[in-house]
């Protein structure tokens, strides 16, 4: 072997293993790296801790918020369970005694503070909760004013914009109610953020988030009442055309229950009540197929439980169309000419109990 072969072999010698290192290298770069079992999953563990974490924050956020607005729905929800209410007068019942008894024109006659609990799109079963949880938390009121419907001898079979009460499920009655409606109640107070993503069509948790960085909803309450500033409809005279025969409104045994239940829970706790029917469009009144029935009920209750029962079925307010929305509800101004109606005849009474007791 020549020596320029020596040194042709020398130098294939030398190259080659510093070429082959290199590829090796590079392989074992591309190689991902293996961690241990017990990293990943504590990895996929922490992450799962962490949306739980801001679920259950996002939760409180919004459950917070909700229950720190001073106006609105909201607010009038939590001056009832925050005791904050306290007044000398409670109006109770639906979405009627909501928008027909209008506290300042009832302040006004009897000299007594008023406050109206009435609930939008309610049956009787989440009136008498709403009732036993005013009595909980404020004062003894001196009359309780429940006001009766022609559905008032029903139970819930769906709550109206059920999503309002989530912040609340702590309250007893309440909950209890709710849960024989939606079985699946338990869900809500359990598993954070679900009722609200469930239940909230209206996307009412956004009211809880602005409320928590101090943005209040518009008030549009006066003291739990809300005057309708709507004019008639036209709606009743395509009810009354669809419903030829008239119309037959359901009785059941669980909704005169509640209605005793009040009845009996007012007597237990020495508060005096009274039973209204507030006024209602006359032209509906007489379509109202079993409406003889439905007062022969209230008035067997009312006098079961010795309690007055004023119908304003026969106001003049029921004969104007224009005090209407529609056939159930009246407007802000039938609202002030009922509850002035009401008014002058609740102090007319206390005039006249002060003169006999010598209160």
């Amino acid at each position: 072997m020549s020596q320029s072969d020596k040194n042709s072999f020398s130098s294939s010698v030398i190259v080659e293993p510093s070429e082959i290192r290199s590829q090796t290298s590079e392989r074992s770069a591309r190689k991902p790296r293996r961690f241990p079992i017990g990293i990943g999953v504590a990895r996929i563990l922490a992450f799962f801790l962490l949306i739980a974490a801001l679920t259950l924050l996002t939760d409180r956020i919004i459950n917070t918020g909700l229950r720190s607005v001073q106006t609105s729905t909201y607010g009038v929800l939590n001056r009832i369970v925050s005791g904050q209410a306290n007044a000398d007068i409670v109006i109770s019942g639906s979405s009627r005694a909501w928008v027909h008894y209008d506290p300042r024109e009832i302040s006004s006659a009897t000299g007594m503070s008023v406050f109206n609990i009435g609930q939008n799109g309610t049956q009787s079963d989440i009136q008498l909760a709403m009732l036993k949880t005013y009595l909980k938390h404020n004062r003894k009121p001196k009359l309780i004013i429940h006001n009766l419907d022609l559905y008032s001898l029903q139970t819930s079979k769906e709550v109206y914009e059920v999503a309002r009460y989530i912040p609340y499920l702590k309250e007893q009655p309440l909950y209890e109610t709710l849960q024989k409606v939606y079985p699946h109640a338990s869900r809500w107070k359990a598993l954070p953020l679900y009722g609200h993503l469930v239940e909230d069509a209206r996307f009412n948790w956004l009211i809880g988030l602005k409320a928590f960085v101090g943005m209040q909803p518009r008030e549009d309450h006066i003291e739990g009442f809300v005057p309708r500033h709507l004019h008639w409809t036209g709606d009743f005279e395509k009810f009354k055309e669809q419903n030829p025969e008239g119309v037959r409104f359901e009785m059941t045994s669980e909704g005169t229950k509640c209605i005793e239940e009040i009845a009996e829970i007012c007597r237990s706790e020495g508060v005096p009540l009274l039973f209204a029917y507030s006024p209602e469009y006359k032209p509906m009144q007489e379509i109202e197929v079993n409406r003889r029935e439905i007062f022969d009920q209230f008035r067997d209750i009312a006098a079961r439980y010795d309690v007055p029962l004023w119908d304003f079925s026969d106001s003049p307010v029921c004969l104007d169309r224009d005090l209407f929305y529609n056939s159930q509800h009246l407007n802000h101004q039938g609202a002030s000419q009922f509850s002035r109606e009401l008014a002058l005849r609740l102090a007319a009474g206390i005039r006249e109990k002060i003169i006999k007791t010598g209160m």
